[in-house]
Formats: C-alpha cells, sequence, structure tokens
C-alpha cells in the first residue's frame, strides 16, 4: 500500500558462545562450532525477523563487547546458542548487559552419539545442553530469567524449528509496541465503563505513545482524496469484497454507487491519517450528529479499517485501546485478528456467535467477504455499508486485555474452534464457536475473569505464545478454563 508505514520486524540478537580453554586441547573443534552457529544464524534468517549477529563468543571479553555491538543496534529480543559446554559467564555477562529479553539454545549437531567410536572431541561438539542449567540458573538468581529455552538438534527437528519460530513471531509482538504510535481519534462509546483507558498507564505497560487525534484531522484528509486514489481504492474494494443483496433483515438495503464511492474516499483518507501520523493502530469512535460531516465520516469507515486491518494496521471500534493492542498481539503472532465481542449462543448445538459491526481482518475470512447496504448501524449514528463473513473454519484464539482493581493491565485468553454453519445475514462477522464444553459454561467462566466486552479473534491455537507474550511484556495472563481441549 503506497505511503503506509511498513510493519517493524523485531530485530534479534544472536550469540553462538564457546570454551576458550578448548581450543588449545582439541584442534578444529573451535571452527566447527563456529560453523554450527552459522547453521543457526541461517535458520534465524529463514524466519520473518531482522537478525544481528554478534558472532562467536568464548570468553568475558568478548561477552562484553558482544553486549555493546548488540545494544548499539538497538535489538528487541536475544538468541543465546550453546554451542558446546560454557562458563555462565561467557554467557550470562552479555545476557545481563543487553537485558533484553533472552532465549537459551541448545541444538546439539547429532541426534545421538555413536556410543562405541566416541570421542572427547565428538561429546563436546555435542555438548550443548551441557551449561544449560547453570547458565539458567545464574539468570534466574540475577532475578532476570531466560524467557524461555529450545532444546533439540540443528537439524531435522520439527519441534525445534517450530519453536524457534514461535519465539520470533513473540519478538515481533513485542516490538510491534516498540516506538509506536496508537492513534485515539474521538472518544469512548457512552457508557462503555470497559473501554475507558488511562493513556499513560498503556504508556506504562507497552511502551507506545497514543497519538490523540481528532475528526478534523481525518476530516482534511478525506476532503483532499482526489479521483484518482478513490478510483484505486475501489478497484480494491471490488477485488476483496463480493457486493451482495439486502436480506431479510429490514435495515439492509442495496449498496448504491454513492456508498461505495464515499466508504472509498473515507477510506483513502484512513489511508493517510496513518500515513502522516506514523501509526501502528488505531482506537476511534465518533457519535456524530443529524448526517453531519463528522457523522457520515465515523459511520463509513468499516470498508477502510477492514483494509487496514488486513495490513497489520489494527484499527479498533468504539475508542477500545486495549483491544486495540489485543488485535496488534494476534495478527504478530500470526493468528489475525478481528475486532469482535460475543453475540447470542445456541443452546442447541453449544456454540456461540462471535463477531462485531466492525473492524474486521479480511485475510482470516472463511471465503470472499460480503459487504452490504445497511440503513442503521445498531445503536450507532449514521449509514452505509457493513462487512460480514465468519472467521476459517478450524482452530481459534480469542485473547482480551482489561484491567484489574488496581490498574495492572491484564491479559486474558480462550482457544476454540471455528465451525461450519449458518450465521445470520445482517452486514456484521460472525463465526460459530465452540469450546469443548457447554457453551453456557464457557460464557460463564469468561466472564468471571473479568474481561471488557471487546477481544482479538485470530485463527490458530496461541495460548502457548501469548503466555511468552505476557510475560515478556510484564503483563498478567489469564487461560479461562473449559475451553477447548487439543
Amino acid at each position: 500500500m503506497s505511503g503506509l508505514i511498513q510493519r517493524a520486524k523485531a530485530r534479534v540478537g544472536v550469540i553462538t558462545v564457546g570454551h576458550e580453554p578448548y581450543w588449545g586441547q582439541f584442534a578444529g573443534l573451535k571452527e566447527e562450532l563456529q560453523g554450527n552457529g552459522k547453521k543457526f544464524e541461517d535458520m534465524l534468517r529463514k524466519l520473518d525477523v531482522e537478525v544481528v549477529s554478534a558472532g562467536f563468543v568464548d570468553n568475558v571479553d568478548q561477552s562484553f563487547a558482544a553486549a555493546a555491538r548488540l545494544k548499539a543496534a538497538d535489538v528487541d529480543f536475544l538468541f543465546c546458542n550453546l554451542s558446546t559446554y560454557v562458563t555462565s559467564s561467557s554467557a550470562a555477562t552479555a545476557i545481563l548487559n543487553l537485558s533484553v529479553p533472552t532465549v537459551l539454545v541448545a541444538l546439539q549437531p547429532l541426534k545421538k552419539l555413536d556410543y562405541r567410536h566416541t570421542t572427547t572431541y565428538m561429546q563436546l561438539a555435542n555438548d550443548n545442553i551441557c551449561s544449560l542449567p547453570e547458565i539458567s540458573g545464574v539468570l534466574v538468581r540475577a532475578g532476570k530469567p531466560a524467557a524461555g529455552m529450545i532444546v533439540g538438534t540443528l537439524g531435522e527437528d520439527a519441534r525445534a524449528e517450530r519453536e524457534l519460530a514461535a519465539w520470533c513471531q513473540v519478538a515481533n509482538a513485542r516490538r510491534a509496541f516498540k516506538y509506536a504510535r496508537i492513534g485515539y481519534l474521538g472518544h469512548t462509546y457512552e457508557g462503555m465503563y470497559d473501554m475507558n483507558s488511562d493513556p499513560t498507564a498503556f504508556t506504562a505497560a507497552f511502551g507506545s505513545h497514543i497519538q490523540m487525534l481528532e475528526m478534523c484531522d481525518l476530516a482534511k484528509l478525506v476532503n483532499g482524496v482526489t479521483p484518482a486514489e478513490m478510483d484505486d481504492k475501489l478497484d480494491e474494494i471490488h477485488s476483496v469484497f463480493t457486493l451482495a443483496d439486502p436480506f431479510i433483515d429490514p435495515i439492509t438495503r442495496p449498496i448504491r454507487q454513492e456508498d461505495l464511492d464515499w466508504s472509498a474516499k473515507v477510506a483513502v483518507g484512513l489511508d493517510k491519517l496513518v500515513s502522516e501520523y506514523g501509526l501502528t493502530g488505531l482506537a476511534y469512535y465518533y457519535r456524530g450528529l443529524d448526517n453531519n460531516e463528522y457523522e457520515r465520516i465515523s459511520s463509513n469507515m468499516v470498508l477502510g479499517n477492514s483494509l487496514l486491518t488486513a495490513k497489520g494496521i489494527p484499527l479498533a471500534g468504539e475508542a477500545d485501546l486495549k483491544t486495540c493492542a489485543a488485535m496488534l498481539i494476534m495478527d504478530r503472532l500470526g493468528g489475525g485478528g478481528s475486532f469482535a465481542e460475543l453475540h447470542p449462543c445456541d443452546f442447541e448445538d453449544d456454540i456461540v456467535l462471535v463477531g462485531h459491526d466492525g473492524p474486521h481482518d479480511i485475510r482470516i475470512s472463511d471465503g470472499k467477504p460480503v459487504i452490504r447496504g445497511l440503513d442503521v448501524f445498531h445503536g450507532k449514528s449514521g449509514s452505509g455499508i457493513g462487512v460480514e463473513f465468519s472467521i476459517k473454519t478450524g482452530p481459534v484464539t480469542l485473547l482480551g486485555i482489561s484491567q484489574t482493581a488496581d490498574g495492572r493491565f491484564k491479559m486474558i485468553a480462550a482457544e476454540g474452534e471455528s465451525v461450519q454453519g449458518e450465521i445470520p445475514q445482517t452486514g456484521n462477522t460472525n463465526t460459530r464457536c465452540s469450546f469443548g464444553c457447554r457453551v453456557a459454561e464457557f460464557v460463564e467462566n469468561w466472564c468471571a475473569a473479568g474481561p471488557t466486552h471487546h477481544f482479538a479473534l485470530g485463527v490458530g491455537h496461541l495460548n502457548a505464545r501469548i503466555k511468552n507474550v505476557a510475560h515478556v511484556l510484564g503483563i498478567e495472563l489469564e487461560v479461562v478454563q473449559g475451553a477447548y481441549k487439543r
């Protein structure tokens, strides 16, 4: 998308640690371990992160120097690759001085030793886990435990590769908030106490700046849209969405060309708003009055918001700043993230409909998303176009962010399953979600955790990765019990 900021990849540092006293004793060992370190770096470079290597470290002085290089490179995350037995001083010195979340990696070259022919050299070349307890214990004692560990083999180890990729996604989720500017446009929906947020508390917890915006900022950009820009956006809309006829719901109507033109113009204005302010995400709501300009803009943001959300720039309606953060996390973990809430239950099929009137992550739609004309946006002023689809069938995760009585942020997550079946054709998203238990039990357990009424809905079972994100951000996580069991 021309002009929009690029999604920042995590900048991950990597050091491969060795043990200097071995080199004079075992010719060629250092070179072999250095080669293994480069193989590990090659694994990292295939993933969705920016890799910064501080090379091979085998003594304390080099460990200090590696920390300085990585700190100067502003890395967000560290992978400490243990090539053999190493003293904790060689590894922990860099880790503690750099002070970013660190994953200890011990991937031995061989799946097993050839016991009848093993030499001490061969054992040392595969001694990757030997110092893992030592280094982990030192970090715990220092009050800075490792974020995680990966144990396995250097090749042909699908589990280790999945773990490495998952930790890179966690690094991307943490990076998403670093230097981020989250727009806050308008005000929360009147009376929704759960939506109210303290921007300073948000900055303290997530490290992101909250950019205060007014409707006049967006209106200026919408009014400056050129016919050519609007035509390009209309082409994009037609390529992404299916235009649907009215349904039996009397609030649905045919999509008029003027509806599409205005939604396209507002969508271009939103693109420009994101670019002009360098926004990573946006929480927005504006009530509007008597079909004035601001009402007509705010009631026709769903198309543009859904297109932006699908490009990794989450937008949260009703000025829900906390759910904007949840959507950002879900996106960086690879699950997408639609703005959602609980809709009616189906007590015969034991499912709950999960959806909202926007914005939506159309990347995770089960089929081509539909747009419908709407005379009324229930509970909101104005009229225009709504987006309608279900999330892909299969595993899904709900992630909400709430606050505790003392003001701390808290993540609430549950894994479930999107199942096939009919949904209301009302111009809103709706997904039939099952949680492997009585639907009433799930709803009771979810609500007892103290969530907001909105959350991010994404594909895949992501609780394990969410747990790691919560850990590296220092935020409490509650996993709702009675959820889907794998």
